[in-house]
């Protein structure tokens, strides 16, 4: 009997023991914090955007040797897509691509000239960007790059003949935000500014004038952002 009540006072304390293991675990389990909620947006390196984007150009220029002469050019309101990839949540680079044109007339002391000419430019434009992720659903971000411009398509006017704007690299700088209506749409606004200052030439009644076009536009857009 006493062996028997040995092996009962054992086996008791046996499941008090496992009962309070499960019970340790159960209570642990609970507390434990919950797993992180998956940022699906954030899944896909990939952004594209589609906007409208007016162009404003700076009116400064000049053509070599007349004293007071200026440029003035047209501003233009343009399609654009850009497309980002994101090294990280708060690191992206994008790239820019567009086309418009900006007809080009004298000013200053050779306003009467009137038009110049008219030529087509594509700035293709690569920045790195900084993208804030503490606001929700409406990201900002600031971004540095690097533009390059092609100019195609060029024609002189009037007594101007053989106009030809050099293709140049200028700097870029941007400002903008993207809210997000889901995790994949958003809307989005953009500002950013491009230092363009290409040589150009022409013939005007056979001679032949130089000078630089101070174009330095400002680029706004507004359009649509979708994220992958």
């Amino acid at each position: 009997m006493k062996n028997s009540g040995v092996m009962l006072g054992a086996f008791v304390l046996g499941l008090a023991t496992f009962g309070n293991s499960a019970l340790a675990a159960d209570l642990e389990e609970r507390m434990a914090p919950p797993e992180a909620t998956v940022d699906f947006a954030a899944q896909s390196p990939w952004q594209v955007r589609v906007r409208g984007l007016g162009v404003i150009t700076s009116d400064k220029g000049f053509v070599d040797g007349i004293a007071g002469s200026g440029l003035s050019y047209s501003d233009t309101v343009v399609p654009e897509l850009d497309i980002s990839y994101f090294f990280t949540d708060n690191i992206a680079a994008e790239l820019i691509l567009g086309t418009t044109y900006a007809n080009i007339a004298g000013d200053g002391s050779i306003a009467g000239l009137g038009k110049v000419g008219k030529t087509w430019l594509l700035p293709p434009t690569v920045t790195l960007q900084y993208h804030f992720t503490d606001f929700g659903a409406f990201k900002p971000y600031v971004g540095a790059g690097l533009n390059y411009t092609l100019f195609y398509n060029q024609s002189g006017s009037g007594a101007f003949t053989n106009l030809d704007v050099k293709n140049t690299f200028g700097a870029a700088l941007q400002v903008g935000f993207d809210y997000m209506l889901d995790k994949h749409w958003g809307v989005n606004f953009d500002v950013k500014k491009l230092f363009l200052e290409p040589d150009w030439k022409v013939d005007f009644n056979g001679a032949p004038l130089t000078g630089k076009a101070k174009l330095n536009p400002w680029l706004v857009g507004a359009g649509v952002t979708y994220r992958f």
